[in-house]
């Protein structure tokens, strides 16, 4: 059975699987469901239509899934899905959906949220992504799989950023960030590929070379983001890796691509 403290205060509808540990003085919605393995560590507040995957721990003053920081928000019946096996520290906070978005948030599997971030409403968080101390992601931001925020940064709404990038500490991230990409500054600029997020996750010396030299055709300086593109796909077409960073920055988005302060950056 599930081991709840008894100074928690939980809903009577609240869905808690066999097998969770809810600590002293949290609280928790009729509408939250804990799958098997959750942990709460104390004084952890969970509201609306929140579900915590199996596995996930939160830790203290953590606020999940309470009334979005949005002006347009009226009530409406959103949800708040987290996977599996997250780690949530202490003071994170993460939003509900909204109308103006998907009426969902999502944090994938096997994430480390750590202290002090805030996830904005009808985000989209990928799995294995690190968001380092105090990160800021406001809404409608869309996180892709192993991606690492630094600490202090933050992430402008609807903002897109691909698969393995790392966002440096203290930078502010207001374009879209190609996936394997390495962006810091105030301003966030595109400074190179994240090389080793790539050699972490196996990639080869031969795969590394090919994507450095489609990175810098790609960012040159001559004809136009259009024809470079077609170019690096004409060259590149059967290289994943590289596509996939075209068919980002190809695909339809409300924000412009981060580019290199300097075209000789790699």
């Amino acid at each position: 059975m599930a081991e709840i403290h008894p100074t928690a205060i939980i809903g009577a509808k609240a869905g808690i699987a066999e097998q969770v540990e809810i600590g002293p003085y949290c609280v928790l919605g009729p509408d939250v469901v804990l799958e098997d393995g959750v942990v709460l560590r104390s004084h952890v507040a969970i509201e609306g239509r929140t579900r915590i995957g199996a596995g996930t721990a939160i830790f203290p003053f953590a606020s999940i899934g309470l009334p979005p920081q949005d002006l347009k928000y009226a009530g409406e019946d959103s949800e708040l899905l987290i996977g599996k096996n997250n780690t949530i520290r202490e003071h994170v906070t993460i939003s509900p959906g909204t109308a103006g978005g998907a009426m969902v948030t999502r944090v994938g599997d096997n994430n480390l949220i750590m202290i002090g971030v805030h996830i904005g409403h009808d985000s989209v968080i990928g799995d294995h992504t690190v968001l380092a101390n105090n990160a800021q992601i406001g809404g409608h931001v869309n996180i892709e799989d192993y991606v690492i925020l630094g600490a202090q940064s933050a992430v402008h709404q609807f903002v897109r950023i691909g698969r393995q990038a790392i966002i440096g500490g203290l930078s502010a991230v207001v374009q879209d960030v190609i996936p394997y990409g390495s962006v810091t500054g105030e301003r966030a600029g595109l400074m190179g590929l994240n090389l080793v997020g790539l050699k972490r996750r196996g990639f080869s010396r031969d795969k590394i070379h090919t994507l450095r030299a489609a990175y810098r055709l790609l960012f040159a300086e001559e004809g136009t983001l259009a024809k470079r593109l077609s170019d690096v796909a004409e060259k590149y077409g059967d290289n994943q890796a590289v596509m996939e960073i075209v068919d980002f920055i190809s695909s339809a988005s409300s924000r412009s691509v981060c580019l290199p302060r300097s075209r000789s950056a790699a």
